[in-house]
């Protein structure tokens, strides 16, 4: 005998007894049905955000990764170009592991507009960290409504983790944002099982499948869509099992989609069935010769401690967006649940999920790790939506004890708010930097931490150098003809994309402490290693991110000419 309840379900007919528990159709869909003052707010903030990105994105240095990512999509134009009979694609340092979706794109566009390939690279990569905002924001309207897309757009916004890398961490923003979306569409779907809408099946197939075209972590949305499918079978019901069957076979259809996506822009996925499983075991026992910082102390990436990535994400991350994260699951406990407008404890818990399910297999299966939480930057969206909904529904409460109290607590979040943003204009263009109070912000985390591990700083100590030669050496009747070296604590397409004095040159010398001059930058304590005069700083809120060095009295005569 099958309940009301589910006749209801899956005929899609309300009755008057229950009419007035199912979702509106602007919080079924996750789409508004109309805009209030929220909505317009997260719309013009989104829209500011773009404005300054495109404005701002050539003040950030190239990464170290850009380079090789930048080949490899190269490499696999030129494997589809050939008709699959040019396979270096496969043979190209290990990232035949990766997908290359972000790249084919970045390498596409080059080809239409007449810009630097890595400017380009750094503008299409904050607009996609951006949509990533955009969806964290849906995803909290969804559950919570217009104002907790605001405060989500917010608190993503002002998280230094996220806006700092959006510009040129162009493997892991571009997974984050598929991720984040695809988690929208997942929750959309789990709403109406067991037969969700077409449209939303497709949208988080393609975007699935972005995710599993950038990074194979993307097979985490699996677990997702199972779990979400635990989530809302009728477990009391008769129908459970038809309920679950079908429910199956409408995912399978979107993870189909998702598969054919990744091979597109994934070769190597493509030439066996169980390549995507053997990727993701290799990045498990990855041990490069990669070294990083944790409390003061250096480990190699391969014996960090366990709980090295959620320590980095505590300290990371702004206090109000952790604190608010806490209150959503708070909330969604049917104890504590706001009696005036209960949360919906399946579709947070499914979100909160997308959040602690990695970060505990990280630490269970003690995996190697490096660069703070840069791997794991996928799940700062779903922690900013939870924040999002956490801190909505507890402005609601405090506002329930009188006007002058809920004003107070908005104008409180309000400021720390404005707080983290103007930490983030003081640090730009590093707002990668940022850390929170629990370490004492970015001077408690000097050297005790990992910072500028790109030496994003390279480009204003190069200036530094250039402007402090133009000052002292062009009286020099030599100084055209001279050319020195200059050993860097970095990339050499970073430096020589900002260079503009012909003389200094990418440290060319036989042995390293031969060259004049030095920089580098402070993370990993990487300007001990070559002594000089300090001739400049790059530094933020009274701290040195980087040094800048004459080293021409410490070293021998030696010859200038070029190599």
């Amino acid at each position: 005998m099958v309940s009301s309840a589910t006749d209801v379900k899956l005929t899609r007919t309300r009755i008057p007894a229950i009419a007035a528990k199912l979702p509106s159709s602007s919080k079924a869909t996750g789409f508004p049905a109309r805009l209030d003052v929220c909505d317009v707010a997260t719309g013009t903030l989104i829209a500011a955000l773009v404005i300054i990105a495109l404005v701002t994105c050539r003040d950030y240095a190239i990464s170290n990764d850009e380079a090789v990512q930048h080949r490899y999509g190269e490499l696999i134009i030129a494997y589809y170009a050939s008709g699959f009979s040019d396979q270096s694609v496969f043979s190209f340092q290990n990232l035949y592991l990766y997908g290359g979706l972000f790249d084919i794109v970045a390498i596409a566009f080059s080809h239409l507009f007449s810009i630097d390939p890595f400017d380009l690279r750094h503008m299409l990569c904050a607009l996609i960290g951006i949509s990533g905002i955009g969806a964290a924001a849906l995803t909290a309207r969804s559950i919570a409504g217009p104002r907790a897309a605001l405060i989500t757009t917010l608190t993503l916004s002002v998280t230094g983790a996220w806006y700092g890398a959006m510009f040129n961490h162009t493997k892991d923003i571009p997974f984050a944002a598929a991720m984040i979306g695809a988690t929208f569409f997942l929750i959309r779907i789990a709403r109406r099982l067991p037969s969700p809408r077409t449209a939303d099946l497709a949208a988080f197939g393609l975007l699935a499948g972005a995710a599993l075209g950038t990074r194979v972590l993307g097979l985490l949305l699996v677990i997702y869509a199972a779990f979400a499918i635990l989530l809302y079978v009728p477990w009391h019901d008769l129908t459970r099992r038809r309920f679950a069957i079908q429910s199956c076979l409408q995912m399978l259809s979107a993870l189909l989609l998702a598969y054919v996506i990744m091979i597109l822009a994934w070769p190597w996925a493509a030439l066996a069935p169980l390549n995507p499983i053997r990727g993701l075991l290799a990045f498990s026992e990855f041990q490069y010769g990669v070294r990083t910082t944790f409390a003061g102390q250096t480990y190699e990436m391969a014996s960090v401690p366990r709980l090295y990535v959620p320590t980095y994400i505590l300290i990371r991350v702004p206090l109000l967006t952790l604190f608010g994260a806490a209150l959503a699951l708070f909330y969604a406990l049917p104890r504590h649940a706001p009696r005036d407008r209960p949360l919906p404890g399946r579709e947070i818990a499914l979100l909160a999920l997308t959040v602690v399910f990695p970060l505990a297999c990280q630490v269970v299966y003690h995996g190697p790790a490096f660069s703070g939480l840069r791997h794991f930057l996928f799940v700062i969206p779903a922690l900013a939506a939870l924040a999002g909904i956490g801190l909505d529904a507890t402005l609601s409460a405090i506002a329930r004890r009188g006007r002058a109290v809920g004003s107070a607590a908005v104008a409180l979040t309000a400021a720390c708010l404005v707080w983290d943003a103007a930490t983030l204009v003081r640090l730009h263009p590093y707002e990668n930097l940022s850390y929170n109070s629990l370490v004492g912000g970015f001077e408690g985390a000097s050297r005790r931490y990992d910072q500028d591990y790109w030496f994003g700083s390279m480009p204003e100590a190069l200036h530094q150098l250039e402007a402090y030669l133009r000052r002292t050496a062009a009286v020099d009747a030599n100084w055209p003809a001279q050319v020195y070296s200059v050993a860097v604590c970095g990339e050499r397409l970073p430096f020589e994309k900002s260079v503009t004095l012909p003389q200094l040159r990418f440290d060319f010398r036989s042995e390293w402490d031969q060259s004049e001059f030095f920089i580098a930058p402070t993370n990993m304590n990487c300007d001990h290693d070559l002594d000089g005069k300090v001739i400049g700083t790059v530094e933020r809120l009274g701290v040195t991110i980087a040094y800048v060095k004459d080293r021409r009295a410490l070293i021998q005569p030696v010859a200038t000419a070029a190599r």
